[in-house]
């Protein structure tokens, strides 16, 4: 049969209450005893000295045994609960009135003897003669003989062979109800005392029991369970305490990470729909353009094949590059790339990004401008990939910039770090659009700005610990601002 915890707690303190109990039943049984034993030993601490000063039991020829047995007969008649014995000098029994066989030894140890006639504190146990190795309560009194030394002593069992069958039939039913009372009574209150606690006290472990059971991550919106109270209230401070605290923390980490997971699952089926869009444009215009020219071909006058072809490579082209950014971003993604830092002049980088686009900018009739300050530092990051950062960005911006506008790059000190902005005098990009901006690429369907060129910029500046970031500038549609660390 499985226990839960508090039913194997509440039994294990139950067992403990009860061997408890009977410990304290047999300690009070015991202290009961060793009372009487002293109160009846105080009582009759002058009984044997009585019976040495009134009787004649020694003449001129020493010790009487038979004057002594009569003596001692009558004694115990009139006090069955006593046992009256004569011994010597050396404590050896030379006269009592016991039935033949009771007695057991025939020499009593005269040491309890001499400390209770000094007068020790009680009670005091002497040998018992009707016993092997039973010790008792007695009173004891010398007798002198005719030279003033001690011929021989007085010794009384005060709880005699008699008093103890009689006793122990009338006690032990008597002190067996006492002692089962008192334990039962005990173990009830202390049971259901010790339930009460181990309720209260597992009361933390119950709780963090349902919420461990009733926790799913899955859920939609996750529900961590309420953690438990700061050690600072006063609660929580325990074991089961600190451990509802950290489940509570776990499990709320748990949901964020599932949200996270979640919010990353939907961001990469919406990306998988947007490229699928994106390149089913491409590639349908191509197999149009090419299945005209496989039909035509030898019809269609030269200039008009002619733009038909540069038509279809050039949609060829824009598969080309669009699946050499899902190749990049994929090996992004999935930690492949890892920078590979070394120290660059900024400035020079940025005028040589700026010379690949001339012709691109001098066709849209574009502006390129560089703000590059004077002396400025190196840079310490990866040459490759903030190239391409400045490549993406600005051709972004030509791509974006009505004719006429201007697209400028910017490189400003700042602290130990280098402020990098791109900026155009587009249209902008719509507030509705920003929030998702570098989460996932946009397709033509819902603006046109965005894409795989800005997912990449933000992966390639994760890996150098910088955020791109979008910026509002009067007289200026888009400005993308990241920083690199400055060399000094």
């Amino acid at each position: 049969m499985s226990l839960t915890l508090t039913q194997r707690l509440s039994l294990v303190f139950s067992l403990l209450l009860l061997a408890c109990c009977g410990a304290s039943a047999w300690l009070q049984i015991r202290s009961n005893h060793l009372r009487e034993e002293e109160v009846i030993q105080s009582l009759s601490r002058g009984l044997a000295a009585h019976i040495a000063q009134s009787s004649e039991l020694m003449d001129a020829g020493g010790l009487r045994p038979d004057a002594v047995r009569r003596l001692f007969g009558q004694l115990m008649v009139v006090n069955p609960s006593v046992e009256v014995y004569l011994l010597d000098a050396r404590g050896r029994i030379i006269g009592d009135d016991a039935p033949p066989g009771h007695i057991k030894r025939g020499r009593i140890d005269l040491g309890p003897v001499q400390r209770f006639l000094t007068g020790a504190s009680l009670p005091i146990l002497g040998d018992d003669p009707r016993s092997i190795a039973a010790r008792k309560v007695f009173s004891a009194a010398p007798l002198a003989g005719p030279d003033g030394t001690a011929a021989g002593y007085i010794y009384v069992i005060l709880l005699g062979e008699t008093r103890d069958a009689l006793a122990a039939r009338a006690e032990a039913s008597a002190e067996l109800r006492t002692t089962l009372s008192s334990m039962a009574l005990v173990a009830v209150l202390g049971i259901a005392a010790g339930l009460i606690a181990f309720r209260s006290i597992t009361r933390p472990l119950r709780r963090l029991t349902t919420a461990v059971s009733d926790f799913d991550p899955s859920g939609d919106p996750p529900r961590p369970p309420v953690p438990a109270k700061s050690a600072s209230d006063g609660a929580g401070s325990d074991e089961i305490g600190v451990l509802e605290t950290a489940f509570a923390h776990m499990a709320r980490r748990l949901g964020e990470q599932w949200s996270a997971l979640s919010r990353s699952e939907q961001q990469r089926r919406e990306l998988v729909a947007d490229i699928s869009h994106d390149l089913r444009t491409p590639l349908t215009s191509l197999h149009g353009y090419l299945e005209l020219l496989a039909l035509k071909g030898d019809t269609l006058p030269e200039t008009e094949r002619r733009r038909y072809l540069g038509t279809a490579l050039a949609q060829s082209d824009k598969v080309g590059k669009l699946a050499q950014s899902l190749f990049e971003l994929a090996r992004l993604e999935y930690g492949i790339v890892t920078p590979q830092w070394e120290d660059f002049s900024l400035a020079d980088l940025v005028q040589d990004v700026l010379q690949k686009f001339e012709l691109a900018a001098r066709g849209k009739h574009v502006a390129l401008e560089a703000h590059l300050p004077p002396r400025l530092p190196n840079v310490h990051a990866d040459l490759a990939m903030i190239e391409r950062v400045l490549t993406n960005l600005i051709d972004n911006a030509i791509r974006h910039t009505p004719e006429a506008g201007v697209v400028r790059v910017e490189l400003e000190p700042r602290a130990d770090k280098i402020a990098v902005r791109v900026a155009d005098s587009g249209p902008g990009i719509a507030p509705e659009l920003r929030a998702g901006l570098f989460q996932r690429a946009l397709s033509s369907r819902e603006a046109h700005r965005g894409g795989l060129g800005l997912l990449l910029v933000q992966r390639m500046l994760q890996l150098q610990h910088s955020e791109i970031k979008l910026q509002d500038r009067e007289g200026m549609g888009a400005v993308f601002e990241f920083l690199l660390q400055g060399v000094h």
